[in-house]
């Protein structure tokens, strides 16, 4: 065994690596993979090319070092004991990403993204989430033992390869495994990796480190080299006439200049808002949607109660694009959102800022630590006050968890902050982002019926618990009947399915409740969270200057509705019935047949008036957000 046939040897027990946590996938996963015997050939053959192509990135150094090492070490025992090492450091890591990749996929259905490196980023809050969801101890003593008997089976052909000699030209040979990362390098892209319609079958035909590595590579994405675009005057009246509403006065003619005077006449009604943003409320928890476990009885209650809106769609499938959308008004860019995009998430046109205009208190209040995200940054930079873990007492916290206080911790600090301003006789608006409803769904004992930590249904319980008692004390205060109570989700529980924009997995429910200014009702308008801002301004008959691209609902015309549905690439405008869709490489796709569910999926162009709707929206808000024009310091 020469020194670079252990480096293929090593090779070929990293393609074993792989192809076995692959199939693995592919097993548990299979009711929603439908492959057949083509499929299973494309999805492994691709896979081994993505294989192939992240091994000669990580061979690299090997390869150098066994090229360079010098010939009188290579026997030494002490070289010896350190390549030993080294090789079974290898197949303990080669255990650690097996086991990464299958609990990852077990949460998100999907290889490694922007969410692990988020992970990342922010260890505290994702190590602690670990510990408590899984048997870890039991996990690393698995790998270990695994690493160790496949060390035992195969530290025969290290001892080989110690004993070889090889000359300085042998060794040169070696050094053309050099171009194969090159090579890897200009041949292998993301499109690569589209085998199918199906998306689980693009995730298998993938690999997880090397898509770990390509998110770093894509965390923004610039549309106009990448998407389908207009030109841009026609762009922008597209655009124009999209956002307009008959109460709407334009202030200039530039490009993409969508700043309007929005005109509600009559009195403002300076009533407080209290807006309660759900982690993972889907609207399949809900009993009015179907849902028959009895897991949300206040919920379910607070309907009849409430305008109820049951055609509503979240933006995204992360808690930072349900924030970005609901504050800002703004459609999803590609790659990560505006509240993450560093150096770029203040001074925006956020709901907080207009009301701090009329004279409100804008609060934010998180249940963990607001660095989480970037948060702090995002919030505090665009007209909030924050209220979140780091600043509340421990003696004032009856839970915490790894993702920080209980829901039940959080509205005690908001009945806190409301009266203090109340106190001040300040209007307020407090947006709340909640925590509980999270692996590893755990949360006070003794609240609910379910036990902490059993699992998501007792999560969806307590949540409902927290808000029906939070609700049951806000009745006695005297603020509560000039307030707006607004609840929805950030986004839905799962996002996964077989299409790369499943509509169903966006759907969230929506209450605004104030009895005495909001009379009860069901609203089946289509809508997106992006609507939500100047929806709740028009319900408090505010008039004001806006850079929003979002609509009042409640003053939306048929052929003005659509939700906006997208992840970090893809991007879609459903209008109802179909859904056209933005793809990188300036790939355009609609999808029929969504509201019967006999789903097509074609190509599309420019031609379609759908399409051009929804480049419009897409193209004018990478181009607005990019050129700053929603700033409130951008030039008049």
């Amino acid at each position: 065994t020469s020194r670079f046939q252990l480096l293929f040897r090593a090779y070929l027990i990293g393609l074993g690596f792989f192809t076995l946590t692959r199939l693995t996938l592919l097993l548990i996963s299979w009711p929603d993979v439908q492959a057949s015997a083509a499929d299973l050939l494309k999805i492994f053959s691709t896979g081994l090319l993505f294989d192939s192509g992240f091994f000669s990135y990580a061979l690299i150094v090997p390869t150098l070092y066994l090229w360079l090492f010098p010939q009188k070490f290579w026997g030494k025992k002490l070289h010896g004991w350190w390549l030993k090492l080294v090789f079974f450091a290898a197949l303990y890591a080669g255990c650690f990403v097996a086991v990464a990749e299958y609990l990852f996929w077990d949460e998100f259905s999907v290889r490694f993204n922007f969410i692990s490196i988020d992970y990342l980023i922010y260890r505290r809050e994702v190590t602690d989430n670990i510990l408590e969801s899984y048997p870890v101890g039991l996990l690393f003593a698995g790998m270990f033992v695994v690493a160790l008997l496949l060390f035992y089976l195969l530290r025969g052909m290290i001892d080989q390869a110690l004993l070889t000699r090889e000359s300085l030209a042998r060794r040169l040979i070696a050094l053309l495994l050099l171009g194969l990362p090159v090579v890897s390098y200009f041949g292998l892209n993301q499109p690569l990796r589209q085998v199918s319609g199906n998306v689980y079958q693009n995730e298998l035909a993938s690999n997880g480190p090397y898509q770990f590595v390509a998110a770093f590579r894509n965390n923004q994405i610039d549309y106009r080299q990448f998407y389908a675009s207009l030109p841009k005057q026609l762009a922008s009246d597209e655009l124009r006439r999209a956002v307009s509403q008959p109460n709407a006065t334009y202030e200039s003619n530039r490009l993409f200049d969508i700043k309007r005077t929005i005109n509600n006449p009559g009195p403002e009604k300076r009533l407080n808002i209290i807006m309660i943003m759900v982690e993972s409320l889907s609207s399949d928890y809900i009993g009015y949607f179907g849902n028959r476990q009895n897991l949300t009885p206040n919920l379910d209650a607070l309907i009849d109660k409430s305008l109820f809106f049951t055609n509503f769609y979240a933006t995204g499938t992360r808690t930072t694009r349900g924030l970005e959308a609901v504050t800002l008004s703004i459609p999803p860019t590609p790659g990560r959102s505006i509240v993450k995009r560093i150096g770029r998430e203040t001074d925006q046109w956020s709901l907080g800022n207009v009301l701090d205009q009329k004279g409100y208190q804008s609060y934010f209040i998180y249940g963990g630590r607001s660095y989480f995200e970037n948060m702090n940054a995002f919030f505090g930079g665009n007209g909030y006050r924050i209220i979140d873990q780091s600043s509340v007492p421990d003696e004032e916290m009856e839970f915490t968890n790894a993702w920080g206080m209980s829901d039940g911790d959080i509205y005690r600090q908001t009945l806190k902050a409301a009266d203090r301003s109340a106190a001040q006789q300040k209007p307020f608006f407090m947006h709340l982002m909640t925590t509980s409803n999270h692996r590893p769904y755990t949360y006070p004992e003794g609240k609910i019926d379910i036990p902490s930590g059993s699992g998501r249904p007792g999560a969806i319980k307590y949540t409902d618990y927290a808000i029906g008692e939070f609700l049951r004390q806000a009745r006695s205060k005297p603020w509560f009947k000039d307030t707006l109570f607004v609840i929805l989700a950030d986004h839905q529980a799962g996002s996964a399915g077989k299409r790369a924009l499943p509509v169903e997995r966006y759907h969230i429910p929506l209450w605004i409740y104030s009895p005495g200014h909001v009379a009860p009702g069901k609203v089946s308008t289509l809508a997106s969270q992006i609507d939500l801002p100047p929806t709740l301004l028009g319900l408090l008959n505010m008039s004001y200057e806006s850079f929003f691209f979002g609509k009042d609902i409640l003053r939306m015309q048929p052929d003005e509705e659509r939700a906006f549905i997208a992840n970090y690439q893809n991007l879609g405008l459903f209008d109802g019935r179909q859904m056209a869709i933005l793809e990188p490489r300036k790939v355009i796709r609609m999808q029929r047949g969504l509201a019967s569910g006999d789903i097509e999926e074609t190509a599309a162009t420019a031609d379609d008036p759908l399409v051009r709707r929804t480049i419009s929206y897409y193209q004018g808000a990478a181009y607005i957000f990019g050129h700053r024009l929603n700033a409130w310091n951008a030039e008049k």
